[in-house]
This record gives structure tokens, sequence and C-alpha cells, in this order.
């Protein structure tokens, strides 16, 4: 009898229209994944999908908001149907930020930031972790932040959902290692993308100051990280915060 093929794996990313999100795409379509890109912007995942099949990969564009619960298992539930059955690997990239001092942070900018950071992230991880689960195999990759772990002044609500993200990945690490399902997050710094574009020169100046290396990173940084916890290299890594930050957090 002739062996069967190994099955090609499938990674959803959400928050794959642009920065990280994107990068982590492409690059896992290039290492040979199967990819399911997900986000809010329709345009931006058709033109993805279209370069990552024009490079010989496959890709899937699901719609997805992750402050609405329905949007979460719909897309969940096209995920698998696209992927013709359990998601291998899921990184939690999406994220918004509302910044403002927390003395007159509205509570609906601290709930819009924590849901759909935190609460959304977690929803569906819980909706795809089932499949993982039952073949026991699986990766679960949390984009947390460098000021999830060092704080930031004016960003109490999306400081507070990336350290969420980061005991999130922790405790799932634990109740999932048993079923050979490994949970990590990154943590990136600095990172090029349209959130530090629009910083003054004064502000980049400040921000390389503080970090070692002397750059702002690349979303390609961050990318190769996810791809690394993707891979049965890290098998046995699982409960690790992985920093991407040139030094910056130590």
């Amino acid at each position: 009898m002739t062996a069967s093929a190994p099955k090609t794996r499938v990674a959803l990313v959400t928050g794959a229209s642009q920065g990280i999100g994107r990068a982590c795409a492409l690059d896992l379509a290039s290492a040979g994944y199967r990819v399911i890109i997900a986000a809010r912007s329709a345009d931006k995942l058709a033109e993805l999908a279209e370069e990552i099949r024009a490079s010989g990969a496959e890709a899937h564009p699901v719609a997805l908001d992750l402050s609405d619960a329905a949007s979460i298992a719909a897309a969940a539930k096209a995920a698998e149907e696209a992927a013709g059955g359990p998601i291998d690997i899921l990184v939690n990239n999406a994220g918004v930020t509302r910044d403002g001092l927390a003395m007159r942070m509205s509570a609906e900018a601290w709930n819009e930031v924590i849901q759909t950071n935190l609460t959304g992230a977690f929803l569906l991880t819980q909706a795809v972790m089932r499949g993982m689960i039952k073949q026991r195999w699986g990766r679960i990759i949390n984009i947390s932040s460098v000021v999830g772990q060092s704080g930031n002044p004016g960003q109490a609500n999306y400081v507070a959902s990336k350290a969420g993200l980061i005991g999130l990945t922790k405790s799932l690490a634990l109740e999932l290692a048993g079923r050979n399902v490994t949970v990590n997050a990154v943590a990136p710094g600095f990172i090029e993308t349209a959130m530090t574009a629009a910083l003054s020169e004064q502000q980049r100046a400040a921000i390389l100051d503080k970090i070692p290396l002397g750059r702002i990173g690349a979303a390609e940084d961050v990318a190769a990280a996810v791809r690394y916890l993707a891979s049965d290299q890290a098998g046995y890594v699982t409960g690790h915060v992985l920093n991407v930050n040139g030094g910056m957090y130590v």
C-alpha cells in the first residue's frame, strides 16, 4: 500500500490585511502552509490573497470582526470549511488602539480595545481549539506587545489587553499541553507599520534612543518568530513569550 502524502497544515491569521498580520500570512505561505487570512477589510484581503496565489501558494480570505461574537463564530466556521477540517495554526494578531489618559478614557474606548484585542482573541481561540484537541496537534500564537510587559502611559486599555494575552497564553499552554497543542506569544517592540508611520521625527528619535539595536523593527522580524513557533521545531516550546523588540525590554 502506498503511504498517503502528509497533510499540508493550515494557518489562520487575523488582522492579515496589513502590517504584522500581512507579513505573517506571506511568510507562512512561503513556508508551504495553506493560509486563511482574516480581517474586516475585504478589499485588502482580496489583494493579499491574489498576491499569495500568484506565488503558487493557497490563500482563502475570511471576513472577521473581533468585536462581534457572531462574526467570530461565522469566521471560525468559514475557516474550517475552507481548510476542509481543523485549523492547525492560529495567529491572533488583529488589534485596535484607542489611546488616551486613563483619567479621561471613556468606558467605550476601554471596552472596544479589550473586546477586540483580548476577548475576541479568546473567543476565536475557543472556537478553533476543539479541532486541534481532537487531532492532537496545534499551534496557537498570540501577538502581544512590549508595552504589555513594560506598560505605557496613555494606553491603559491597550496595555491591559496585551498583558491579558500573555496571561491567556500561559493558562492555555498548561490546559492544552496534554493534547500536544502549544500556546505561545510574540511581543513585538516598535515595528514599521501604519501606526509607527504617523510618528514625528522627534518621536522616532526618542524611540530609537531606547532600542539597543538602534533601529525600528520590520514586520518580517515578527513574522519570522511566528513561523518558528508554528513549526515542528518548536514542538517543545509552550507558554513562552518571545520578545522581538531590539533589546528595548529584557
